[in-house]
């Protein structure tokens, strides 16, 4: 265990960001897509008043939903979202010549849309950062039950901070509950994880969290961000 993780365990959240912030100023970033979980790290950043860059990934493929809790979300903390963008020339190359939908066709074509809608623009908005911090939780999928609070990226050379990566769903519930935060309202119609709308489904009882997410293929659920 790293120096720097052991002074995070056992640190609430906005403590642990604190401590952050204090050993890389000004190179503490969160990458919000507007679930559950980073809603419930917004409101931590924001009702304590911490300097931490907050961006989120528009892939041009987002539910009308998600624009209306981003709206929500900058009229109820009066603060900045930094939006990053694909490439226009790539996305315009890649609808021209596999069409609209090709993420359906095979995992293949599904990473090259993600890699092109949401990789190239994580790593702009990653550029200078030195903690990462993300909404991801233990409990999501099996490929993140094994990730630590804190993590070194070897590939992006950063720390990924994951202070929820030990709540439960109901903690994050009763959180977004009791400081009355803005949610997804795909959320109450049975959307645990949301991302694209091509790409997501609502999830009957029972079903894995991750189930609605690429639910016509058999892989990992993720889209290349964290794995």
């Amino acid at each position: 265990m790293t120096d720097i993780t052991t002074a995070l365990v056992n640190k609430p959240v906005e403590e642990a960001i604190s401590y952050l912030l204090e050993q890389y100023p000004g190179g503490v970033a969160f990458s919000t897509s507007f679930g559950q979980e980073d809603q419930v790290i917004s409101d931590i950043i924001w009702r304590n008043h911490l300097p931490v860059k907050v961006f989120t990934l528009d892939t041009g493929r987002l539910f009308q939903e998600t624009y209306d809790v981003m709206d929500l979300t900058m009229a109820r903390y009066n603060q900045p979202i930094a939006v990053y963008y694909p490439e226009t020339a790539a996305v315009e190359k890649l609808v021209s010549e596999k069409g609209p939908n090709s993420f359906y066709e095979s995992v293949e074509n599904r990473k090259e849309c993600c890699g092109i809608r949401k990789i190239v623009p994580l790593n702009r908005a990653l550029e200078g950062v030195k903690v990462w911090i993300t909404g991801l939780r233990a409990e999501q999928s099996e490929n993140r039950q094994g990730m630590e609070i804190l993590e070194w990226d070897a590939q992006k050379r950063l720390y990924k901070y994951n202070p929820l990566i030990h709540w439960g769903y109901d903690e994050v519930l009763a959180y977004l509950k009791e400081h009355k935060v803005p949610y997804n309202k795909l959320h109450d119609k049975g959307f645990i994880s949301i991302g694209c709308a091509p790409c997501t489904r609502a999830i009957e009882a029972g079903e894995h969290p991750r189930s609605g997410r690429w639910w016509w293929e058999q892989s990992h659920k993720e889209c290349g961000l964290h794995g």
